[in-house]
């Protein structure tokens, strides 16, 4: 499974890739606001700042809702970088930008899933990946893991190109359980990969460990 970050976050984005076992960056409009990144210029910057330190596809979110301005600005976006993943939101415009740039070897994202049926037509128009918002189900007590499972269901049955990314994580144990259904990618925020290292055990063990290697000094 391959680890995204979802965050605009420079630092954050160096660290995760320090670890050496990030893959790949999210963004959208509100994580660009959050780093106080405003106007086309400025956006554009970033991104191919991104593209400096992760060799691996950037999420680039688009930030129009009608079929022309999706293109315009998706060409724009991915004119900035081979790794750019131009990341379209689920509506009928979407779908058919999707098609458009899967025609014109564009990397799409498909995002805002939040059915089997989505995820379906997003597959079909040629998205590379397609992002269930798992939280934003839990959120409404809907069960976001069975949303993941009825699209890897339906890709296998039809031998779909699409990766799942499963987005909006909230939690470490949301990315092991995405892992044992099958999702293609999480992208995640830091904080939540990181508590992946924590468990109770692991601390006693090493706290153990480094107490008896005193005693051998």
């Amino acid at each position: 499974m391959k680890f995204f970050i979802d965050t605009a976050n420079l630092a954050q984005i160096k660290e995760a890739q320090d670890l050496g076992i990030l893959d790949g960056v999210t963004t959208n409009p509100s994580l660009m606001a959050k780093e106080g990144i405003s106007g086309k210029e400025a956006i554009l910057n970033h991104y191919k700042t991104i593209c400096e330190i992760v060799d691996g596809d950037i999420s680039a979110e688009v930030l129009s809702t009608t079929y022309e301005e999706m293109i315009k600005e998706g060409d724009e976006l991915a004119a900035i970088h081979p790794n750019i993943v131009v990341k379209i939101p689920m509506i009928k415009d979407g779908i058919k930008a999707l098609k458009y740039f899967s025609n014109k070897g564009i990397k799409t994202n498909c995002t805002l899933i939040f059915s089997a049926g989505q995820a379906l037509l997003a597959a079909k128009a040629g998205a590379n990946y397609v992002s269930p918002f798992l939280g934003r189900l839990d959120d409404i007590s809907v069960d976001g893991m069975n949303l993941i499972e009825e699209i890897r269901i339906i890709f296998d049955n039809y031998m779909f190109d699409t990766e799942i990314l499963a987005a909006s994580i909230r939690s470490p144990m949301h990315i092991i359980n995405c892992a044992k259904i099958g999702a293609d990618v999480i992208t995640s925020p830091l904080d939540s990969i990181l508590n992946l290292l924590n468990h109770p055990l692991t601390d006693k063990g090493l706290a153990q460990f480094v107490a008896d290697a005193k005693k051998l000094s």
